[in-house]
């Protein structure tokens, strides 16, 4: 598990339902990768997870949350 978590799901479908793929292509990545961070298999560049966050017009706070070493310490 990554240590953080996000809102992408939420906010393509607050943005017209937005897909995977418009988003992938309104950032420069794949939709797989679009797919997989949104999944939280992936953790994004920071330049990708900034990108996101302008899409949707947002902080990057209001897409990524972390969770810091809490995830990592609990068994």
């Amino acid at each position: 598990m990554l240590p953080f978590t996000n809102h992408i799901r939420r906010l393509r479908f607050e943005a017209g339902e937005m897909t995977q793929q418009d988003l992938a292509d309104r950032i420069g990545v794949t939709r797989q990768t679009v797919a997989a961070i949104e999944q939280g298999k992936y953790s994004p560049s920071l330049e990708a997870a900034f990108r996101i966050a302008q899409v949707f017009q947002v902080p990057l706070e209001s897409v990524f949350q972390w969770q810091g070493d809490s995830a990592a310490s609990n068994p």
